[in-house]
């Protein structure tokens, strides 16, 4: 996310921008009450700033003393003070995808608070399937970001997480999301954001935001950008897949915001579709918060897309369709003048206040003092604690997936291997590991530094960057690795080759780095290991099929910590457990799925493959879900049911239901009583202590529904060599064992539904119940 200056914005438009968004936010004096101060005469006692009463009574008190000016004036990001009335301008653009970032305007690192704790980038993170982690990420992220606001230099409002679906393997901005599976991205979203918000009841800790809704994911392809970009996608897909995530993060996680996305779906602009926002967000999953635009989305609709004819109409447009607070100037520029001309009310504008301000006064900017908030204690001591960065070392290390492992060549021996050669681009990166939407770190562990607390090292770069031109340094990365025990290469990409508004042209290793691996392991003495740092997939087919590479990492972007979680891997301190969150594709595939078509299901009569491991059944470098480990897991299901019956709800139901079409509704069942629980026995086989995820995958009845299997469920477990655990995973049926159909409709097939764990499989019948129905 990032303003997209328009330079058909007039002088004047600049000029209003300036003074509304730059100004107030220097001027911002640290710890001072954002509103109700109780020292101030004048506002102390009214309505709105009295905590005993209820927070709608506070709301619409504080609506009815604003003018229609002041109202216009907070419609946007960096909402203008209310002197009168003892209420501070406030910057809501914040950023906190895997730490508090200085991305936005709304923080500022320096004096008490020189960094914040950065965390593995979210790819990275999403690796680990671990639920309870990311919600524990989260509120580490939270405290802090409380605690800078408390020191003036940070606010409450955090545009975070990015939970839209890792559908195409260039996107540059992949690197931000949880991956490709809607379940998982789903799952993600609820935790990080719940961790985020930290609710006692509706009181927020900070307010998170899931964004970019819906179907973004696509920068800048091919000459396709994504303020221009129409995204055409069926109804199946996005009640199947992009909608996934967002509906999880408001109804499980209850986010207090969403965010509206640049590009248009199927004609229109998704900050002005009715539909997208007032419909759905609001109405159907019902969103107790805000719903902003990704940042200049307003005037991007207008001026780019062209979608209206004047400002007036794009300004009516977007609030009418549900949006409340508007990333960019637009709305502060052109509300007064869509109300003069009749297109909007100002009931319009107080009902888009009312969800904003409602957000404010669960944060409690409108309790008084910031210190009798329970957070209000929360300071300098309380970031880049010891505690936080040794979450940020252990979410590296459960974030690594080992792709290869030739003859045991992993762990290395600190007896055996007492000098290693490390090279490549990424070998003693700082800032490279942190990836995109990052802060400023507490400190960095380099691979190099990491490795070197191991061995003793040989360090030479082979390439002065990840676009590696040339091959002058190859010689002296080719001599260290022959004199070396051990060889680690430390390869891959940086924001230079995928970030936001820079999509990939290619899947293979830039420049000359595929031959400097090749080169360093035909002349290496001892082992080869190459660690890929990225956030996208990378196709190292050449690697996979080089004998002379003994084992492969994926790292993601690690975070200030990545190099010593790498190097703990390295040397079997940490047996890896990651899991890879998407599908690493050939780069042949680039060539059958334009980026710029969004459908996720195989069309065979044009030669288009499909998307992602539910729908792509090509091949693949490495599939959804892989990654090795030191240890060897077994399975067996202790307790599953066979059999499950479907009661439907009425008469009615029975009428209108497609049991002719063996697949009831969800709407016209009882979703609440639908559950079963899987009980896995697992057991480590092998002779080091490690950490599994199951993975629970369904597949549905044969016939018409899609054979492909789908991630239902995961769970992440720790045995110590020769232990046994037993793992209870919860299926929820409307949601899990579901389909949607073209007309998108989720239904339940009736019949045979098979579950595969690893190499289990388990078939549950379901079957529709007649004799439940209330005549």
């Amino acid at each position: 996310m990032a303003y997209k200056y328009n330079t058909r914005l007039p002088f004047l438009s600049f000029f209003f921008f300036f003074f509304l968004v730059c100004i107030p936010f220097y001027t911002v004096e640290s710890r001072a009450p954002f509103a109700c101060d109780p020292r101030n005469g004048l506002t102390r006692s009214l309505k709105f700033c009295r905590v005993n009463v209820p927070i709608h009574a506070r709301v619409r008190d504080l609506i009815g003393r604003l003018t229609l000016q002041e109202k216009i004036r907070l419609l946007v990001n960096n909402a203008a003070a209310v002197p009168r009335l003892g209420i501070q301008g406030y910057e809501w653009w914040s950023e906190a995808l895997h730490g508090v970032s200085n991305v936005g305007p709304g923080v500022k690192f320096g004096g008490a608070f020189p960094g914040a704790t950065s965390f593995p980038q979210v790819i990275t993170t999403a690796a680990s399937f671990n639920e309870s982690l990311w919600e524990q990420i989260g509120r580490v992220v939270s405290d802090e970001a409380r605690a800078m606001y408390n020191g003036g230099l940070a606010g409450l409002t955090y545009w975070s997480p990015n939970v839209n679906i890792f559908r195409d393997p260039r996107w540059g901005r992949g690197q931000e999301t949880p991956g490709e599976d809607p379940i998982l991205a789903g799952k993600y979203a609820a935790s990080y954001v719940k961790g985020l918000q930290s609710m006692t009841g509706i009181r927020l800790k900070v307010a998170a935001c899931c964004k970019h809704y819906t179907a973004y994911d696509l920068d800048n392809w091919n000459g396709v950008d994504r303020y221009h970009f129409n995204a055409m996608v069926s109804k199946q897909d996005l009640e199947d897949t992009y909608d996934v995530p967002f509906k999880a993060c408001v109804m499980e996680g209850k986010v207090a915001s969403v965010m509206c996305s640049y590009n248009q779906v199927n004609g229109k602009p998704t900050c002005a579709d009715p539909i997208l926002l007032k419909n759905t967000i609001r109405g159907e999953w019902r969103l107790n918060g805000y719903i902003v635009s990704d940042c200049d989305s307003v005037g991007v609709l207008y001026d780019n897309q062209h979608y209206t004819s004047t400002p007036e109409e794009a300004a009516a447009a977007t609030i009418k369709a549900g949006l409340d607070l508007d990333c960019g100037p637009f709305l502060a520029i052109h509300t007064q003048n869509a109300i003069n001309k009749g297109l909007l009310r100002e009931e319009d504008v107080n009902l888009a206040l009312a969800n904003t301000i409602t957000v404010q006064m669960r944060l409690g900017m409108f309790d008084g003092e910031p210190s009798a908030h329970p957070y209000g204690n929360l300071g300098p001591r309380d970031v880049c604690t010891p505690a936080h960065q040794q979450l940020a070392l252990e979410a590296a290390r459960q974030g690594i997936v080992l792709l290869e492992n030739r003859g045991r060549a992993l762990p290395l021996s600190r007896t055996r291997h007492r000098t290693v050669a490390v090279i490549g681009p990424n070998s003693d990166v700082t800032v490279a590991m942190i990836g995109n939407y990052a802060g400023i770190a507490c400190s960095y562990t380099t691979p190099l530094q990491g490795i070197s607390r191991y061995a003793k090292t040989i360090h030479q770069s082979g390439c002065g960057d990840v676009a590696c031109n040339g091959n002058q340094q190859f010689g002296a990365a080719v001599a260290a690795a022959r004199q070396a025990d051990a060889t680690i290469l430390v390869m891959g990409l940086d924001q230079s080759i995928e970030a936001e508004f820079r999509d990939r042209v290619g899947l293979l290793l830039p420049g000359h780095q595929q031959e400097l691996v090749s080169r360093v392991a035909r002349a290496s003495k001892g082992p080869t290991i190459l660690v890929l740092m990225s956030g996208g997939p990378i196709d190292v087919s050449f690697a996979k099929n080089d004998p002379r590479v003994g084992a492969m990492l994926w790292v993601g972007y690690p975070g200030q910590a990545g190099g010593a979680a790498i190097a703990d891997v390295l040397f079997g301190t940490t047996n890896p457990g990651g899991k890879l969150p998407m599908t690493w594709y050939p780069q042949s595939y680039l060539a059958k799925v334009p980026m710029i078509n969004m459908g996720m299901r195989p069309d065979p009569s044009r030669g288009y493959p499909g998307r992602t491991y539910r729908f792509y059944k090509g091949p693949v470098v490495f599939p959804f879900g892989h990654g090795l480990s030191y240890t060897s897991f077994s399975h067996s299901l202790f307790q599953a049911p066979k059999q499950l019956s479907l009661p439907l709800t009425s008469l009615h139901t029975l009428k209108n239901t497609t049991i002719s079409s063996k697949a009831i509704r969800v709407s016209h069942t009882n979703c609440d009583a639908l559950s079963l629980g899987l009980h896995i026995d697992v057991r480590n086989t092998g002779t080091m202590d490690g950490t599994h995820t199951i993975l629970v995958f369904s597949s549905p009845p044969a016939g018409k529904w899609s054979s492909n299997k789908q991630l239902i469920g995961f769970e992440r477990v720790h045995l110590i060599a020769g232990s046994q655990k037993q793992v209870m995973i919860n299926i929820h049926v409307c949601k899990h064992l579901s389909v949607v159909d073209q007309f998108g409709i989720r239904r339940i097939p009736v019949g045979e539904h098979d579950l595969h764990i690893g190499d289990l499989k388990h078939s549950i019948s379901l079957q529709a119940n007649l004799e439940e129905i209330k005549y």
